[in-house]
């Protein structure tokens, strides 16, 4: 069973499988959701309010499958590929279809990395 991320607004429905989602990025008073096909969808939120929707609704989802990294990017952590805070850049890919190289903060991506390398550890 999948688990769907859903945004309801005047005009419309938007509904993300979890998993379909590569990263959400922030544009001001918008948010831009990026899912695997190459799709851009543009929803008139910020980012705090889907973080918060996020959290409500994604409560059965895989433990920190989707993270915010800084203050404007959220990641799909199972597609994560390369994190280089030196570089501020991020790769997410699955591999075959797609590939997003991303610019974030340094001190987010120095975060991100420390989390992947102690979870790393534990596992």
């Amino acid at each position: 069973m999948f688990e769907y991320f859903t945004i309801i607004n005047t005009s419309e429905v938007l509904r993300f499988s979890v998993g379909s989602i590569v990263y959400v990025s922030a544009a001001g008073d918008y948010s831009h959701i990026h899912t695997m096909d190459g799709n851009d969808h543009t929803v008139t939120l910020q980012m705090g309010a889907i973080e918060k929707m996020m959290e409500q609704q994604l409560q059965n989802a895989e433990e920190g499958e989707l993270i915010r990294v800084g203050k404007s990017l959220i990641v799909n952590m199972r597609y994560v590929f390369k994190v280089n805070p030196t570089r501020k850049q991020i790769v997410l890919t699955d591999n075959h279809t797609f590939k997003f190289n991303l610019e974030a903060s340094k001190d987010a991506l120095t975060l991100l990395k420390a989390a992947i390398e102690e979870d790393f550890k534990t596992n």
